[in-house]
């Protein structure tokens, strides 16, 4: 594996955080990578690399900063902290083997994916043998953390499968839009995916975080609370990402070209503008002619959904910013609350 890797929305580079904090989290964060070099290592050599592929290549790290943060809001971070850090680190790893396989990716973090390089068999009994993995260093955190770690697991995978089930089952031609002025259901279904598949381990990130930090149950609740919030504006941020080329490093459109409605497709199918027929039409389901992916680009960057979609998730940071409020003042809940606005501005 390769250095330590800053994660997306590093401590050091938000306004305001306690040069002291910012030097322990970058410890622990060393620490952390530490660890999990140890974990994902076998006594099998093509093991060994297949298991630590995708973690050498690097990533955001973004889970287990959150745990680290989490746990200065107590007494800081020891050798459990960082054991439940690594925890949800691999558990995410292990999603992303699964999900190349599902995508049929290519590349995942600059490199080639672990199914393009190794298969899709390979990968898929890879990332079970890093959730694997995961299981068995969260063991050693006792039995609360156990069924913690089940349970987000159970919640990561059936967001995932609700997920898919967009591009599996695209609505057939003449059929009712989901999410249109019929369907108002569909908004709140999408952000329960996003609250399951992406804000689960991250809230999970963040109470594992407060419990090893010896919070009160409390605060572990808020805690708790504020990740999941955190985790759904994350992936909203990323939605309007993968819109916007302009503020976006990657390749712009991988959802649509799936078929996935994200929450700004799903409010522009919510128009009974006339002029909105097409765009409704082009993001029925997958979208495979490279012309299209483009005029669906172009119509969705101008159109209203996009404003709606950035003002859903400012009232969602806003939500995490708030459960902060019921916490005692500090660096490490100044940090919380300004990582909130990190990955909000992700977006713009």
């Amino acid at each position: 594996m390769t250095a330590p890797v800053s994660p997306a929305v590093a401590v050091g580079s938000l306004p305001g955080v306690d040069e002291a904090l910012t030097a322990r989290v970058a410890a622990g964060m060393a620490a952390v990578d530490t660890r999990l070099r140890e974990v994902v290592d076998h006594d099998d050599p093509f093991v060994a690399e297949a298991a630590g592929h995708l973690a050498a290549a690097g990533g955001k790290r973004f889970r287990p900063l959150l745990t680290l943060l989490a746990s200065e809001v107590g007494n800081g971070w020891d050798e459990r902290v960082v054991d439940a850090a690594v925890g949800v680190e691999l558990t995410h790893l292990a999603s992303l083997y699964h999900d190349d396989v599902m995508d049929e990716a290519d590349l995942r973090r600059g490199v080639q994916s672990a199914n393009a390089r190794y298969g899709n068999a390979t990968a898929i009994l890879v990332g079970d043998l890093l959730f694997g993995t995961a299981s068995s260093v969260v063991a050693g955190l006792g039995a609360e953390a156990v069924r913690i770690q089940a349970e987000t697991f159970v919640r990561l995978c059936a967001g995932q499968i609700r997920d898919d089930r967009q591009t599996t089952d695209p609505a057939p031609e003449g059929a009712a839009l989901a999410g249109d002025a019929h369907d108002p259901a569909a908004v709140t279904a999408y952000l329960q995916i996003l609250a399951d598949k992406t804000g689960a381990l991250i809230a999970t990130s963040a109470r594992y975080g407060a419990m090893f930090g010896g919070c009160d149950p409390a605060t572990v609740r808020t805690l708790t609370e504020y990740g999941e919030r955190l985790g759904v504006v994350f992936q909203l941020a990323d939605d309007l990402l993968d819109v916007d080329s302009d503020t976006s490093g990657k390749t712009p459109g991988t959802d649509l070209r799936e078929g996935k409605a994200t929450l700004p497709v799903l409010y522009a199918r919510t128009s009974t503008d006339p002029a909105d027929v097409r765009l409704q039409e082009l993001t029925r389901g997958p979208i495979e002619d490279p012309e299209e992916l483009a005029e669906a680009l172009e119509l969705l960057r101008a159109h209203p959904a996009m404003g709606q979609a950035r003002q859903h998730l400012a009232r969602v940071a806003d939500e995490a910013r708030v459960l902060l409020d019921a916490l005692d003042p500090g660096p490490a809940v100044a940090a919380l609350r300004a990582l909130v606005d990190g990955v909000a501005e992700r977006s713009r």
